[in-house]
């Protein structure tokens, strides 16, 4: 099994080591349940809504908060895999991509939504691998759908179901 290297950092309070393990655990799980076979290096920033906000304005021109953003290094499509020769030749490591998630939407989420912190942040972190991994979701259709199923099916071996 591929060794990840997956680097969380946080510049909002409220970012223990126990969440930092917790997002490393889920992210490993997802880059192993898509079959990622290559070591990949994944970089994690958990911010706030003014976080995001600033990111989500400055990288794609939107004016507004999100809860997660995800910023591939390279343009794959679903099932596609990152090949070890794209790794960065210093660390053997493939530079998958970065995502940010604001702690604050995604505690403001698992209220309206019902279930645990834990949960919705395992499942923004999940939803964005997938994203650097070339899952889209812009249209209604397949894609989609596709994507969710595999969000649900990553989350479920986890032990992280949907609740309810």
């Amino acid at each position: 099994m591929p060794k990840h290297k997956i680097i969380v950092s946080a510049d909002v309070p409220g970012v223990d080591d126990g969440l930092r393990s917790f997002l490393r655990r889920v992210i490993r799980a997802a880059l192993d349940a898509e079959g990622v076979d290559v070591p990949c290096e994944v970089n994690v920033l958990v911010t706030g809504d003014r976080g995001i906000h600033q990111i989500n304005l400055d990288t794609r021109g939107v004016d507004a908060p999100t809860d997660v953003l995800s910023f591939p290094m390279f343009d794959l499509e679903p099932g596609d895999k990152p090949a070890q020769a794209d790794a960065d030749p210093a660390t053997g490591l493939v530079p998958l991509g970065d995502m940010c998630i604001s702690l604050e939407r995604a505690k403001a989420q698992a209220k309206e939504y019902g279930h645990a912190n834990r949960r919705e942040l395992a499942y923004l972190a999940v939803h964005s691998v997938l994203h650097l991994l070339g899952y889209d979701h812009l249209d209604e259709g397949d894609m989609k759908a596709r994507m969710r199923g595999r969000e649900e099916d990553i989350l479920a071996g986890l032990g992280i179901p949907r609740e309810g």
